[in-house]
């Protein structure tokens, strides 16, 4: 992938919230045919989890939908930070860890995921975890929203100003 663009998404433990957002923007990526030009993956600012798959709850909530979340925890490190093009956080404590581990230069590339959203007014995707079935259904749809726009905006990015989806 020589022209194409590496995104990572972060949350806190990484087995709810970023593997959501990374299904939603594979999901976005493949419906606007970038697929092949965006590289995703996702971790967590913790090891806790490390190796397990996303929380059973979260993938019931996502298959409810027809969205498939996959994959196995890890915890992001500060010597990857600068391979990745975007690093999108779920909530501003993750905002502030990833700075607080990244060198400035790189702190631009660290934005929040309902950024991209542009009915969330800067807000954040909620922890589920303590919480009921509603939590994770809502960070689905509110990993969706926000997927959409941000692939909008790599769209354009990489097909020099074209926006939407094909």
């Amino acid at each position: 992938m020589t022209d194409g663009v590496r995104v990572l998404f972060v949350c806190l433990g990484n087995i709810c919230r970023s593997p959501t957002a990374e299904a939603a923007t594979r999901e976005a990526l493949i419906a606007a045919g970038l697929d092949d030009r965006v590289e995703i993956d996702s971790a967590g600012i913790g090891a806790w989890h490390a190796g397990n798959r996303p929380d059973h709850r979260m993938r019931a909530a996502g298959r409810a939908v027809d969205l498939e979340i996959d994959g196995a925890a890890r915890q992001v490190t500060a010597a990857e930070l600068g391979g990745w093009d975007l690093i999108v956080a779920m909530d501003h404590d993750n905002v502030a860890d990833l700075r607080a581990m990244a060198p400035p230069d790189l702190h631009d590339r660290i934005r929040l995921f309902r950024s991209f959203d542009p009915a969330a007014d800067g807000a954040q995707v909620p922890d589920p975890y303590y919480g009921g079935a509603d939590g994770f259904t809502d960070v689905v749809q509110l990993c969706r929203a926000a997927a959409a726009g941000l692939v909008d905006e790599l769209a354009a990015a990489l097909t020099g100003g074209e926006r939407g989806r094909r």
